[in-house]
């Protein structure tokens, strides 16, 4: 069983800033990929971003592209998004997750298994 805990959400005005943090802890970790997702109140959780754990290749919601930007601490175990240019839009709970053994569509919350109880991240106007 792996455990996810995020860290570092927050309340942040419009351009501003925010680091989140995915500590993983439990049996040994080594996913294929790990992601973020996020949910805003009554819509659906959707894709932010996706990292390979081995290589690094990421991926990114065409929302996030160029403000938001995903890496990995493999020897920590422990993933991070650094949110740039917030705009009130991005206001959500956040959640990591890891990638299904197998699963190929890094998009999909489907193909995640293991998530964290999300961290909330406030974009004021």
């Amino acid at each position: 069983q792996v455990q996810l805990v995020e860290s570092g959400g927050g309340l942040v005005q419009a351009g501003g800033s925010l680091r989140l943090s995915c500590a993983a802890t439990g049996r040994t970790f080594s996913p294929y990929a790990m992601g973020w997702f996020r949910q805003a109140p009554g819509k659906e959780r959707e894709f932010v971003a996706a990292i390979t754990w081995r290589t690094g290749l990421t991926y990114y919601a065409d929302s996030v592209k160029g403000r938001f930007r995903i890496s990995r601490e493999n020897t920590r175990n422990a993933l991070y998004l650094q949110m740039d240019s917030l705009r009130p839009e991005d206001t959500a709970n956040y959640y990591c997750a890891t990638l299904y053994s197998g699963a190929s569509d890094y998009r999909s919350k489907w193909s995640y298994s293991d998530w964290g109880q999300g961290t909330q991240v406030t974009v004021s106007s």
